[in-house]
């Protein structure tokens, strides 16, 4: 199976750990405001040193109201407000994962579902990047200074087979690490390009409100979250329709 089609049910299996989701965390305080927090304006890097290809990694499912998050929205993703809260890349078990930014690590396999492994790096302009689905645990340690473009983890699969589910997922959180927001305009990358790389990527498409038929339709619009808050996406006329097990 092609690694970009390996990723393409990649949260099935992991209702109960993304279910714990910033829970019992050291930055567990009050979520900044988002009005404080930093402008996307491509300010960081990607979490790859190698470019993107089918030997290397393809965005797998992006971050939003996709349709697939929107199916799982009571259960997967009911601790993110419905929608999927980062961005996943498919990539090989052991492909090296560098640092978006500079910064301080906060955390080592912390309590943010993503298993096997995390790590959560904290940047000086206010934001935390997570990197989730690691193979290993990671070597660097709290409080180390991180440099931009310095690896610091090898991705790995949810599923711990290395065949299944092999891909990285990337967050960008708060200091509090309890609110999330939309990474697509923070990373500097040619996201057309990306999506047309990987056709089989799952999460290509937004689910859709016929009675609100723009809302959340584009890659940089997608919602912030706070964790544990409501629903954001109950659509009251959903399109494409949902199988009975997603209504």
């Amino acid at each position: 199976m092609s690694v970009q089609r390996k990723a393409k049910f990649c949260l099935l299996g992991l209702t109960f750990l993304l279910q714990l989701t910033g829970t019992g965390s050291a930055h567990s305080g009050t979520p900044t405001a988002l009005s404080s927090l930093p402008r996307p304006t491509g300010q960081y890097g990607l979490p790859f040193a190698a470019p993107p290809g089918p030997d290397t990694w393809l965005l797998g499912q992006v971050y939003g109201n996709t349709t697939f998050a929107y199916e799982q929205r009571r259960n997967l993703y009911g601790n993110g407000q419905g929608v999927h809260f980062g961005l996943d890349f498919s990539a090989p078990c052991g492909t090296p994962v560098v640092a978006i930014a500079d910064g301080t690590v906060a955390e080592v396999d912390g309590p943010h579902g993503s298993a096997p492994h995390n790590l959560v790096i904290d940047h000086p302009d206010g934001l935390s990047s997570l990197y989730g689905h690691l193979l290993k645990r990671p070597t660097v340690k709290v409080g180390q200074r991180i440099w931009r473009g310095e690896e610091v983890a090898l991705s790995g699969d949810s599923q711990e087979t290395c065949a299944s589910e092999p891909h990285l997922h990337l967050e960008l959180r708060d200091h509090s690490h309890q609110a999330l927001v939309n990474p697509i305009g923070y990373l500097q990358a040619d996201w057309a390009s990306l999506g047309l790389v990987n056709p089989d990527m799952e999460g290509g498409g937004f689910q859709q409100d016929l009675r609100q038929p723009g809302i959340w339709q584009f890659l940089d619009d997608q919602p912030s979250v706070r964790l544990h808050g409501p629903l954001l996406n109950n659509f009251a006329q959903p399109w494409p329709p949902l199988p009975l097990v997603g209504r």
